[in-house]
């Protein structure tokens, strides 16, 4: 896909208007969150944080390590 977007002021910033269909690719709506990703390629915008998913993968594998000490605790 390619597009061109305009800038635009808000306030003392500067934003990006994104169009509905590319909304809706992203899965993301009013509110939600992007990361900014810089790559070889140039910078990608995705709901996706590669650093959460991987700290959540760890907290995972300690959470069902520790069942039943965590279970223990939470009574």
């Amino acid at each position: 896909m390619t597009r061109k977007l305009k800038l635009t002021a808000i306030g003392n910033s500067t934003g990006v208007v994104l169009p509905r269909e590319l909304l809706e690719k992203l899965r993301v709506q009013r509110g939600d969150e992007l990361m900014v990703l810089e790559t070889p390629d140039g910078i990608t915008l995705t709901p996706f944080d590669p650093e959460l998913a991987r700290q959540m993968e760890v907290a995972e594998k300690v959470m069902r390590r520790r069942r039943h000490l965590l279970k223990k605790l939470a009574e």
